[in-house]
């Protein structure tokens, strides 16, 4: 068959295995690295993938030919953790980071997230599109290809739904393809404190019905942690959601262990994110239940802590893991994946391909859209991401800086040399 295009001569094409769910344990340590590769696109999707001359059968009179000597080509990159929509900013809380109070200090002051809910509940449609769509591009500019966005900033109907509006136009408008979750249990609202229960027969009762109806999410999610929500209330909420027939994530032992990455393994959650405390009976457990844990670097570095999730350990132990930027106002205000994939290596002691894995073929498991993107599988979207680099070390060897020369997105030329086609 004759390629629509074909992109040549890669110093190295990153080729994640597939064997048909995620990668565990040490199967993460292994890819496919092809050198001076090449990637055979047709109707927007992988065609061929191959080392040296493409067999002259892919090329016709209307196949456009690219060389990429010095380059490399990865799948693009999948950030499976972001809080993408919200009004507002929270940089007035930096100054109390610094002198050492803590994220649920700040939040008992009526910070945090309750100070980013007063101002996305006072933001417009408008405002929150084109403030979303910014970040968007900003993640596009690294080389991201795919994002899950979470609601989590209204915490009433009817700004939860308009964050879940604005997901759902971004994903019609946007080069890059967005996965909604519903994230009503993000922090109890002030209007409910003390009433946590309530406001969660509330989320069960009116919202997820909702949600469900207009298809407006396809995860539901919440923060199982000290001073928000009890594991119980989180076993509450999240099997009720998979009733309704959400598939489910869960924010658990970030601050403190308090059983969510239990609730994850009893109910079968597709990721348990962040895990910072996670302890050995926990990653058993997960391991256990093939719980995906989506562990996010960059917020542990922003919020100046020293310990971050036991990376190495969760492979030791046979367990599938992501990487993710937790993209959000406060406690991780960035839109740099490859930072926090960076952050892998260095305060995880991850290697770049476990890293590359992470990012791609397993992040595409944790949005349920291992079918079509993740890898360079033949018959997938081609979503490619290029880096101005040697070899696949090099990218995270030469920190802090933004690598991509090129994005493709289901074959489509969209990032070119540091701007938007």
């Amino acid at each position: 068959m004759i390629a629509d295009i074909l992109l040549t001569h890669f110093n190295q094409v990153f080729c994640p295995n597939d064997p048909g769910h995620p990668l565990f344990g040490q199967d993460m340590k292994d890819a496919q690295i092809l050198e001076d590769g090449y990637i055979a696109v047709k109707n927007g999707l992988i065609l061929a993938v191959g080392t040296g001359e493409p067999d002259a059968s892919l090329i016709g009179e209307e196949t456009i030919v690219r060389s990429y000597e010095g380059k490399i080509a990865t799948p693009g990159i999948i950030d499976c953790h972001t809080h993408l929509v919200y009004g507002g900013s929270r940089e007035h809380e930096f100054a109390k980071k610094l002198a050492g109070v803590s994220y649920l200090d700040i939040l008992a002051q009526g910070g945090g997230i309750l100070s980013t809910v007063k101002a996305t509940r006072e933001a417009s449609f408008d405002n929150l599109y084109q403030k979303s769509k910014r970040l968007l591009d900003y993640m596009l500019l690294h080389g991201v290809t795919t994002v899950e966005a979470k609601s989590g900033y209204g915490l009433n109907w009817e700004t939860e739904k308009r964050q879940l509006d604005v997901v759902s136009a971004l994903n019609k408008d946007h080069p890059i393809d967005l996965v909604s979750t519903f994230m009503a249990a993000h922090a109890i609202p002030e209007e409910y404190k003390g009433k946590s229960q309530a406001y969660l027969d509330l989320i069960v009762e009116e919202m997820l019905p909702a949600v469900k109806e207009d298809n407006l999410a396809e995860f539901c999610d919440i923060f199982c942690e000290k001073n928000v929500f009890t594991a119980e209330e989180s076993r509450y909420l999240l099997s009720k959601a998979k009733e309704m027939g959400f598939k489910l994530r869960i924010h658990a032992d970030e601050i403190a262990s308090i059983g969510g990455v239990d609730v994850a393994a009893e109910l079968g959650a597709t990721s348990a994110e962040h895990l910072m405390m996670a302890t050995d009976q926990g990653i058993a457990k997960m391991s256990e239940a093939k719980v995906i844990g989506n562990l996010l670097p960059a917020t542990t570095f922003s919020l100046m802590e020293d310990t971050y999730a036991p990376a190495r350990k969760m492979i030791e132990k046979g367990m599938a893991i992501t990487l993710s930027t937790d993209s959000n106002p406060g406690s991780c205000p960035t839109a740099n994946m490859q930072f926090a994939m960076q952050l892998g290596c260095f305060m995880m002691g991850l290697t770049p391909v476990e890293v590359l894995n992470a990012a791609t073929i397993n992040a595409a498991y944790s949005v349920n859209r291992q079918e079509s993107i993740g890898s360079f599988t033949i018959g997938k979207e081609a979503d490619i991401a290029i880096f101005d680099a040697p070899n696949i070390d090099y990218p995270f060897y030469f920190f802090a800086t933004n690598l991509i020369h090129q994005v493709y997105k289901k074959g489509n030329l969209m990032v070119d040399r540091g701007r938007i086609v």
